[in-house]
This record gives C-alpha cells, sequence and structure tokens, in this order.
C-alpha cells in the first residue's frame, strides 16, 4: 500500500490510502489505452476481484427486478390493448435487453473503464457526446429512475389507508421524498449500512413474486380461465402505442448493464460476464412471465387499467385478510431497490466529476466517512424535484426516451469501432448481427415515440441539447466568471471533503 499524505491547505491532517499498482495492471492499463486512443490516469482506488459468477447473476436480477414489474403492467397493457399482446411485449423486451446485454459485454471488455456509457460513448465519439449522457443522466435518466421507485414505494406504502380510493397526492410525494432523503443520509453515512439495507430488503421482492405467481397459479387451475378466452381482442397496433409499450416494458427491464459497472471486479470477466447475461435475462423474462400470467388470470382488464397499485389490488382480490402482506412486501422491495440505486448511480457522477465533466466539487468525498457526499446530495435535491410530476407514466416516458436515444448511440459505436479499430483486441465479440439488429429496433422505439408522445420526446431533447452550450461555457472553453466561481466551490468544499486528484480524459 502506498501512503500519501494531502496538503495541509485541503484536508489538514488528513491521510488516505492509495493501493500500488501492479506491474500487469500497468501492462494491461497501457495496452488499453493505446487500442482505444485514450489517455487517461488511474484512479488510485482499485478493488479487488471478488465476484464471481453467482454474484453477477445475483446482480444483474437484483437489480432489474424492482418496482418495474408492480408498476409497469399497466402502462404496457395500456399501450398493448390486450393481454395477448402485453405478453408478446414482455417477451421481445427480455429478448432485446439480453441483446442489448451482449452487445455491452463487447464493449465492457474491450474498454475496462468504469462510466459505462459514459466511457464507451466518450471513446467511441469523444468528450461532448460523453458529457452530453452525463448531462442527461444527472437530469432525466437517474432522478427520474430514482423518483418513479420512490413513488411507487409511497403508493405501496400508503394504499392499505385508503383501500377504496388513491392516497392524496401530497401523501405520496411528502412519503417519497422522506424515503430518499433518508436513504440518501444513509450513503451519505456509511457504505456498510447501505450493504445491510440492501441484503435485508432483496428478499421481500423475491417473497412478493412467489406469493404473486403461487395465487395466480391456484386461481387459474382451479378452473378460472375467463380472462383467457379472447387474449388479443382490442389489441393496438399503431406504431406509436407499440413503441410506448416497449418503453413501459424496457422500464422493467432496466439495469441489466449494471454488471458492466463493476467489470473490474469481476474474476475471469471474459468468461463471466456473457456467462451471467446470458443466465440472468432469461431467468427474468420468466418471472416477469409468470408474475404477468397471475395479474391477467386474477384481474380484468378494466381492474389493471384502473389500479395504480396493481399488485394491491391483486392481494386485496386474493389474500382476504393477509393481504396486507402485498403493500408491505412490495414497498420493501423498492426500498431495497432504491437504496442500490442511489448507491451505484452517485458514483457515476462522481466518475464523470473527477474526469472533469461535472463541478469539481461533485468529485470530493467526505473526510471522516469517505463517501461522496456532495454527488448524493445534488443527486437528491434533482430527484426531489422530480417528484412533483404527478404522473408517473410520463416519467417513464421521458426516462425511457432518452435512455433509448443513448443506448442507440452507444451500440453505434460498438459498430463504429468495429470499423475505426478492427485489430484491437476483443476478448468477447459478439455476432454483427446482434448490434444491428438492436440498432434496428432502438431506431424504430426513438422514431415511433416522436408522433405518439411529442411531448415527452420533445422535452427530453430540448434538455439533451442544452447540455451543448454548458459544455462549451463550463468545460471546452470555461467563462472566467464561472470558472472563478467553481474554483472557490471547490476551495470551501475542500475543507470538508478529500478530493480524488486522478482523472479519466477522454481524447
Amino acid at each position: 500500500m502506498t501512503r500519501i499524505q494531502a496538503s495541509d491547505t485541503l484536508i489538514p491532517r488528513q491521510v488516505f490510502e492509495v493501493p500500488a499498482q501492479s506491474a500487469a495492471d500497468k501492462k494491461a492499463r497501457a495496452s488499453s489505452d493505446s487500442s482505444t486512443d485514450t489517455s487517461s490516469q488511474e484512479s488510485g482506488v482499485k478493488l479487488k476481484k471478488q465476484i464471481g459468477l453467482l454474484d453477477g447473476v445475483a446482480i444483474i436480477v437484483g437489480v432489474i427486478v424492482g418496482a418495474g414489474i408492480f408498476v409497469s403492467p399497466k402502462g404496457v397493457l395500456m399501450f398493448s390493448g390486450s393481454i395477448g399482446q402485453s405478453l408478446i411485449v414482455w417477451v421481445l423486451c427480455g429478448v432485446l435487453s439480453m441483446v442489448g446485454a451482449l452487445c455491452y459485454a463487447e464493449l465492457g471488455t474491450m474498454i475496462p473503464k468504469s462510466g459505462g456509457d459514459y466511457a464507451y460513448i466518450g471513446t467511441a465519439f469523444g468528450p461532448l457526446p460523453a458529457f452530453l449522457y452525463l448531462w442527461v443522466a444527472l437530469l432525466i435518466l437517474v432522478p427520474t429512475g430514482n423518483a418513479i421507485t420512490a413513488l411507487t414505494f409511497a403508493q405501496y406504502l400508503l394504499k392499505p389507508f385508503w383501500p377504496s380510493c388513491e392516497a392524496p397526492i401530497g401523501a405520496v410525494q411528502l412519503l417519497a421524498a422522506a424515503m430518499i432523503c433518508v436513504l440518501t443520509v444513509i450513503n451519505c453515512y456509511n457504505v456498510k449500512w447501505v450493504t445491510r439495507v440492501t441484503d435485508i430488503f432483496t428478499g421481500t421482492k423475491v417473497v412478493a413474486l412467489m406469493v404473486i405467481v403461487g395465487a395466480g397459479v391456484w386461481y387459474l387451475a382451479d378452473g378460472n380461465t375467463e380472462h383467457w378466452e379472447q387474449p388479443f381482442s382490442g389489441g393496438l397496433k399503431e406504431p406509436g402505442f407499440i413503441a410506448l409499450a416497449f418503453y413501459s416494458g424496457l422500464f422493467s427491464y432496466s439495469g441489466w448493464n449494471y454488471l458492466n459497472f463493476v467489470t473490474e471486479e469481476l474474476k475471469d470477466p471474459y468468461r463471466n460476464l456473457p456467462r451471467a447475461i446470458c443466465i440472468s435475462m432469461p431467468v427474468v423474462t420468466v418471472i416477469y412471465m409468470v408474475t404477468n400470467v397471475a395479474y391477467f388470470s386474477v384481474l380484468s382488464t378494466d381492474e389493471i387499467l384502473s389500479s395504480d397499485a396493481v399488485a394491491v389490488t391483486f392481494g386485496d382480490k386474493m389474500l382476504g385478510f393477509l393481504s396486507w402482506i402485498m403493500p408491505f412486501a412490495v414497498a420493501c422491495s423498492t426500498f431495497g431497490s432504491l437504496n442500490g440505486a442511489i448507491f451505484a448511480s452517485s458514483r457515476l457522477f462522481f466518475v464523470g466529476a473527477r474526469n472533469g465533466h461535472l463541478p469539481a466539487a461533485i468529485s470530493l468525498i467526505n473526510i471522516n466517512c469517505l463517501t461522496p457526499v456532495p454527488s448524493l446530495i445534488f443527486l437528491c435535491i434533482i430527484t426531489l424535484m422530480l417528484l412533483f410530476i404527478k404522473d408517473t407514466y410520463v416519467l417513464i416516458n421521458y426516462v425511457s426516451y432518452v435512455e433509448a436515444l443513448f443506448t442507440l448511440v452507444s451500440v453505434s459505436g460498438l459498430l463504429w469501432l468495429r470499423y475505426k479499430q478492427p485489430k484491437t483486441e476483443r476478448p468477447i465479440r459478439v455476432n454483427l448481427s446482434l448490434p444491428i439488429i438492436y440498432l434496428i429496433v432502438c431506431l424504430f422505439l426513438v422514431i415511433a415515440s416522436c408522433s405518439q408522445s411529442p411531448t415527452e420526446v420533445g422535452v427530453g431533447t430540448v434538455i439533451i441539447l442544452s447540455g451543448i452550450p454548458i459544455y462549451y461555457l463550463t468545460i471546452h472553453n470555461p467563462v472566467q466568471w464561472l470558472a472563478d466561481t467553481s474554483q472557490a466551490i471547490n476551495m470551501w468544499c475542500s475543507k470538508f471533503f478529500i478530493c480524488m486528484p486522478n482523472q479519466d480524459k477522454f481524447d
């Protein structure tokens, strides 16, 4: 271990440790930089390769199976029009997610950098597109996903108190805000507390889904098949509705690329990364399918569409006096999911700030707790602002459109790097047809949604483009008063936080 003494002007009498790099690590890093035409300095801290194949599967399944399966069934059914067509959408969303995950497996092993899409887009297309992804992730992708999860938690927890009607929107927003603040404090205070919260609440999502599936199978086996007599009746065939149905389904599968954020900690990543993907994605798809079959067997189309808490409505109809178990279990599930999302997403902004694409103050960590407190607090503020959008499904459309657009850019980067750097070592090399198919489908979703949901698409596009002047004013050629203000803030923050000195730069 190499011990570094921090400057007294920044962090008096504070010492932090940075593991020394091995020769193999330096050689591997040098090879990676030369092959991708990027230059960087290693972040000082190295984590051990502790994640095995089963751990990788658990990470993907645990991140994906969260609030989405309890919220999106209504959205998928709303834009599909029939239970048969909605089930097809669920299956195709799972297949599409697995194709995307395999494409990201090639990118993740070719570009072994932190940041996921941020690193891939930056390596392929340069710093401006990478910044735009980070900008949109900060304003839309991450806080919107967290806001949806928090609102879902509040709706399910409050449902038993308003069994015959919707809970007041003010109560839902207040409880969701309190949850976000509590989890932000936990994440700021102690990383071990974060892992303990995740461990405690992970099992509840499995219990909730097992109860739903078991009750649905029993109900169906008892001869209640009336909802399956005309499964494709009323299906919507317009491209715009199909795209919005896919958006709602893909929202439930979001998180399949989270293993790419920990590639450096994965044992034998060139084998275990694609294996974990090929195991976990079919498992999640099957879980979602049987859960939706249970929903559709017990609840009519009208009952699902009129409910903002599908699992609670299911529990009221099937569990009797034990119906309270369902909202409690789902609330616990979303609580754990949001805790993990806050923990992981704050690190993305931490890395972006360390790379110079966000204010340096966001790359600071607390002296005593060694956590990225400024990043966590800023993320908390943005998420709280998004809680005041009343329609959850509008939020899903916002996040799904932007996410599909930047996933399209990342996969385009894979094809561009195949052309630009054909001789670069690719430990995982997917068939060229997979990224092309994924690119075509994402392109269809982006274009089709423009006609059916122009407001959400327009707002999302404006937010993306608004990052261009921000980039040129603050990063590429910063205005002097902004630079001075940023420096003053950094100097004040340095009295309380440690600045991580190493930065990765995109050429």
